[in-house]
């Protein structure tokens, strides 16, 4: 009867776990209800000494210039971020994402981060 207590509650106790722990991170990756966000955001790109456009900006992040996402704005900070670090290192951009949160909180993102 141990032989399925023991892994049953084990795994239980992850699980409550990881709900707490994803509770408390930007990212809400993990949570029971992750879309529980609006977040609407402009992007603003300059690549070799240009501003990019916003067909230049989706075809480089395959996100839109401007957009709403129903996950946390760490979602879409993630995917711009990702995109420089894995496929754009030998032509690194300068992002600005402004963003709104259930249209009452503003912020601001930039990569690459302030030294």
């Amino acid at each position: 009867m141990w032989i399925r207590i023991v892994p049953a509650a084990a795994w239980l106790a992850f699980q409550v776990g990881a709900i707490l722990y994803a509770r408390f991170v930007p990212a809400r990756y993990y949570c029971w209800a992750p879309f529980d966000m609006q977040t609407e955001y402009t992007a603003e790109v300059t690549a070799g000494g240009r501003k990019l456009t916003a067909a230049e900006i989706r075809e480089r992040y395959r996100r839109p210039a401007r957009g709403v996402d129903n996950r946390s704005v760490q979602h879409v900070i993630d995917m711009f971020q990702q995109a420089e670090e894995r496929y754009h290192k030998s032509d690194p951009a300068r992002i600005t994402i402004r963003y709104t949160i259930n249209g009452h909180r503003h912020g601001e993102w930039n990569w690459p981060p302030a030294k």
